[in-house]
């Protein structure tokens, strides 16, 4: 039973150094740090397998050998603690390459050395006591490197704990405490209690004694990087299924079943290890994504108020473009009409092209301060009764010169009986059934646009008929979208893809739908839009479009 409970407190002091290390080393790569500590704990860990084995075995060879291995591994314990001690908690290595070369030239042939009989010539085991080693000249160049690597690193660590700023003491104070307490059991019952007492029962579980240490010193670490809980709970689990399989060791009836249960222990720990790199592994990427997240929430953030900026900036823009063509219209009406005396005949033409140029610049003018009403929310309506006939009527009318002089035929056909009026914004209205008469207009080379208005269930029904390039499939999804044109809208006009977007939203806002049908490329098209009469609208001066 000794054996056993012995084998169970060094397997669970093993595993719970091997589990710190590896996730120290997995949470910092590339930290010199981490990779310290890391081999640290390695070492440790095979130090004590070693040093419990050595007083289990019975064989004088055996224990010859296991004790030989205990001091090579003693050796780098040493010199990775004060290169540990310099370094700690920096991600790059301190100590300056000349002194780490010589120290781990001098550590390599230390370990050599122990290997041989100069340490340790041979091992004495006397009935019903332990092991005893018959030590050799060579124990005093041993002696050099772990007691004095060890020494000059408490020296060490205590000045930087000194030195260090209020901030920056806590981590060198856990890994003081860690470091006094690990030792202080060393030399307790490694040294005090065999060379006073002559009690070596306590020196096969020195094991346990490096916990403080790997604890303290893993806590340091972890203070400012707190671990995720399904990190923890994954540690956690590991270490129980550890302790139960170093539990089943303790009820292993002889050596032979306590060695095969400790094999399995290792490779539970190993898969363990590696259940733990993965679950560490997704916690960083969702905790990347959470970060990539916020940086484009962020970038999102900025890129609206840019966006806000930029509408803000073509209001202001698109008012001071519109007075001037507003300004060249009304005197371009005014000689048109003769109000300066009579206009000579040769020039009505161009004045009359002048004019239509600039009610284009005007209508293109508005679309771009529609759209930057639309992106800021705040496009005004006034809701009011209007009568749909005078509208289409007055929309013909005007456009009729613009079709005459593109040998076109604009015939309006008006309804039967008269239509009921309408809750509508008369001015915004105008505009959507001027756009798609003017764009039918445009894009006909030849053969004729047919206006119509009716009363189609319940609804007020507009349409604008037309013999011209129709609508290819591929731009039907997209033709009401802010922006877009046709390829061959394009070469035929100039314009910036605006009139039919900010018409679907007026006529969206008036509850009604915008639509369009088209057989195809060449083979004309059909553009109109519906109308609820009763839409349930109200007088208002101003929709907030934000909300919606």
């Amino acid at each position: 039973m000794p054996l056993n409970f012995d084998s169970f407190t060094v397997g669970v002091a093993i595993a719970g150094n091997l589990i710190l290390g590896f996730i120290v080393i997995f949470a910092r790569k590339k930290s010199a740090t981490s990779i310290l500590f890391f081999l640290l704990t390695i070492t440790l860990s095979c130090w004590s397998l070693v040093n419990f084995f050595s007083y289990q075995a019975k064989d004088p060879g055996l224990v010859l050998l296991l004790v030989r291995m205990v001091m090579f591994f003693a050796v780098p314990i040493g010199t990775l603690f004060l290169f540990f001690a310099d370094t700690f908690p920096e991600d790059k290595f301190k100590i300056q390459k000349k002194y780490s070369n010589s120290l781990i030239a001098y550590s390599i042939l230390t370990m050599i050395l122990t290997l041989t009989p100069a340490v340790f010539e041979k091992v004495d085991i006397l009935p019903g006591s332990a092991p005893t080693p018959v030590i050799g000249p060579g124990i005093i160049v041993f002696t050099v490197v772990p007691v004095l690597a060890i020494l000059f690193g408490i020296i060490i660590l205590i000045k930087r704990t000194i030195r260090a700023q209020e901030n920056e003491k806590k981590p060198f104070e856990y890994l003081s405490i860690g470091i006094l307490v690990m030792f202080c059991l060393i030399i307790i019952f490694n040294f005090i209690f065999p060379a006073f007492l002559n009690n070596t029962r306590l020196i096969p579980l020195s094991a346990l004694f490096t916990l403080p240490f790997v604890a303290f010193t893993a806590y340091a670490i972890f203070k400012y990087h707190l671990l995720n809980l399904k990190i923890i709970a994954t540690e956690g689990l590991t270490f129980l299924l550890t302790v139960a399989m170093a539990t089943e060791i303790i009820f292993s009836s002889d050596l032979a079943t306590v060695i095969f249960r400790f094999s399995e222990l290792l490779l539970v720990l190993g898969v363990g290890i590696l259940l733990i790199k993965n679950v560490r592994k997704e916690v960083e990427q969702r905790e990347q994504l959470q970060i990539l997240t916020g940086q484009l929430q962020e970038a999102n953030t900025k890129l609206q108020a840019l966006d806000q900026a930029r509408a803000e900036f073509i209001t202001i823009a698109s008012h001071q473009l519109r007075t001037p063509p507003t300004t060249i219209k009304w005197y371009l009406s005014a000689i048109l009409n003769g109000d300066y005396g009579r206009t000579p005949a040769k020039i009505l033409p161009q004045l009359a092209k002048i004019q239509t140029t600039n009610n284009h610049l005007i209508s293109l003018i508005e679309d771009m301060l529609n759209v930057s009403r639309i992106e800021r929310g705040k496009m005004e309506f006034l809701f009011e009764p209007t009568d749909a006939q005078e509208l289409a009527k007055f929309c013909c009318e005007q456009l009729l010169p613009l079709a005459k002089d593109k040998n076109l035929k604009l015939a309006y056909h008006p309804p039967k009986k008269r239509l009921p009026k309408i809750m509508a914004d008369k001015e915004k209205l105008r505009q959507v059934m001027n756009n798609l008469i003017d764009n039918a207009i445009k894009y006909t080379p030849k053969g004729k646009v047919d206006v119509s208005l009716l009363l189609d269930n319940g609804q007020i029904k507009f349409q604008v008929k037309d013999t011209g390039k129709g609508v290819d499939p591929e731009e039907r999804e997209t033709i009401f979208q802010k922006y877009t044109r046709g390829k061959e809208s394009v070469r035929q006009s100039a314009g910036l893809g605006l009139g039919l977007y900010v018409a679907k939203i007026i006529i969206d806002q008036h509850k009604g739908k915008l639509w369009m049908e088209s057989p195809g490329a060449g083979k004309g098209s059909v553009f109109g839009f519906t109308i609820p009469v009763d839409n349930g609208l109200k007088q208002t001066t101003l929709v907030d479009l934000a909300s919606k």
